[in-house]
């Protein structure tokens, strides 16, 4: 299966592991509860997607590559106690808490969180004095003599043996007592995950145009070559990062992310023209309708790769522009709402609850490694908010009006941000159809915005009449197509059915005769 239904298997399993009866007990008591192993190639998001799924359950995370442990750590160290059997006192062996146990615990007093994911990652790829103590947990969640808390699932991942030398493959006994699911890279999937995350657009465009390009992992003459989803997003954000600070990215870093030398020079000259692509044609100038004669020339004699560049740097800006839009309209709503309950209270004290209340939830989030990048902008928003909503109301604390003020300047500001945001798309539109007229271009920029849900809302609730204009037309198109297509369809099987009936006569009078 494809990354993005493993993640629901995920979310799927804890979910059905987290629940309980009206007496309190699990559905699926824990020694029945199977840990989930991710089994699929290097590079394809098994680690990402039990973060995500973790983040969106709003459960614990903890997550350790095994391959770093020793038995030591994994099981604890050996200690003698003291015990008395049938009035025989004698001395055992035991095991001090395992680090991971340790772990869990620890998570869950800091946090008040009970339910999370154990994730151990490489599982297959640990030593051999290791591996016992590995198997058995897997199969009884047990270190030593101390048990994984109720609550919390094991998920582990690993990679096939013909991937990494230092793997091993599990027996049938094992398998039997897993969740073993099968990943394999898919570039729709990690494209539609790219866009959300914002992957740099000259990525995203050259993998559009070389799909075959995502993903390979091989051995040549010099050593391994290797090309994955991981390499391709770390090197987007190594990239936005040059960017900002205006550092040259050249081949070599390039390199030092893709680790096949003929893509990862492909990728590089596509980068360089893509730069210039954006130089040349300035987005914020077509977007706001000042698109120049010569710049239209221009895209009209471009080759199919820079006409798709040029759409993909139109996109992206605006996709952007709106994301914008959309989270301040999401959170000022979460204002909106807030504001209301403290109308007529203590404006300042109810609004230093609220902040203190974000903070907490920050600080619990992230101690319980749940705390996604989404999740932080927007507290961070919300705490900027308020403490500014706060700074007006300091000479009287029950000054709501002050506040209302300071919200509704914030909220005509947005509503500026939007107006412009909608004359964008109208002017990206004009630009499009004006240029290359109903083809192609229109069809692949109309398809782009409507997949994508955070454009589609955008477009769906503001309204566009050149967008509305443009998908009419292609559909009014399409429908002749469609329609030339049956009737073109329908002649030819008049004509074989005619064609038939003849050569049926024609036998029989040449039987006859």
């Amino acid at each position: 299966m494809n990354i993005l239904q493993a993640k629901q298997q995920i979310i799927n399993t804890v979910k059905a592991y987290m629940l309980k009866d009206e007496y309190g007990r699990y559905a699926i008591p824990q020694h029945k509860q199977r840990p989930l192993l991710l089994m699929g190639p290097p590079g394809i998001g098994k680690t990402e997607i039990v973060h995500q799924a973790a983040q969106e359950l709003g459960i614990g995370l903890l997550s350790y590559s095994m391959t770093h442990h020793t038995r030591q750590t994994a099981l604890g160290l050996p200690i003698i106690k003291h015990k008395t059997f049938n009035g025989v006192d004698t001395e055992v062996s035991q095991y001090t808490v395992s680090e991971i146990i340790a772990d869990v615990y620890t998570l869950t007093e800091e946090t008040g969180i009970k339910n999370g994911i154990l994730f151990l990652d490489e599982v297959n790829c640990i030593s051999e004095t290791l591996m016992p103590v590995m198997l058995q947990f897997l199969q009884y969640k047990v270190f030593g003599h101390h048990r994984l808390p109720e609550g919390w699932t094991v998920v582990a991942a690993g990679n096939p043996p013909e991937y990494n030398s230092s793997a091993r493959s599990f027996d049938v006994a094992v398998l039997d007592r897993l969740k073993k699911i099968d990943v394999k890279e898919s570039f729709d999937v990690w494209k539609n995950y790219a866009k959300q995350t914002g992957v740099h657009n000259a990525v995203l465009t050259y993998l559009d145009l070389n799909k075959k390009n995502f993903y390979s992992i091989g051995v040549e003459a010099e050593g391994f070559s290797y090309v994955t989803a991981r390499g391709w997003e770390d090197l987007s954000r190594i990239l936005k990062v040059y960017e900002a600070q205006k550092t040259v990215c050249d081949e070599a870093l390039v390199s030092q992310y893709i680790g096949n030398e003929e893509i990862a020079s492909d990728f590089y000259i596509y980068y360089d023209l893509y730069n210039k692509y954006k130089k040349n044609y300035s987005a914020e100038d077509i977007l706001d309708g000042r698109a120049s004669a010569s710049v239209r020339a221009k895209a009209l004699k471009a080759g199919f790769n820079e006409r798709y560049s040029l759409l993909g740097i139109l996109v992206d800006k605006i996709k952007r522009d709106t994301d914008e839009v959309l989270f301040k309209e999401n959170n000022f709503g979460k204002l909106t709402d807030f504001l209301k309950t403290i109308k007529d209270g203590d404006v300042a004290k109810e609004l230093h609850g609220y902040i203190s209340e974000l903070n907490e939830k920050r600080k619990k989030l992230k101690a319980a490694n749940s705390l996604s990048y989404n999740t932080e902008t927007e507290i961070s928003f919300l705490l900027e908010k308020a403490s500014a909503y706060l700074s007006v109301c300091n000479a009287d604390p029950s000054d709501f009006e002050a506040v209302k003020k300071c919200f509704d300047s914030d909220i005509n500001l947005l509503k500026e941000e939007t107006e412009k945001v909608s004359k964008e798309y109208s002017n990206m539109f004009k630009f499009c159809v004006d240029v290359y007229g109903v083809g192609n271009e229109a069809l692949l920029l109309i398809t782009e915005l409507t997949v994508d849900l955070r454009c589609a809302r955008f477009l769906s609730y503001y309204g566009c009449k050149e967008y509305k204009e443009l998908s009419d037309k292609l559909m009014l198109t399409e429908r002749r197509n469609e329609t030339a297509e049956k009737i073109d369809k329908l002649l030819k099987e008049s004509f074989l059915q005619e064609h038939g009936e003849k050569q049926k006569n024609d036998v029989k009078g040449e039987k006859n005769g």
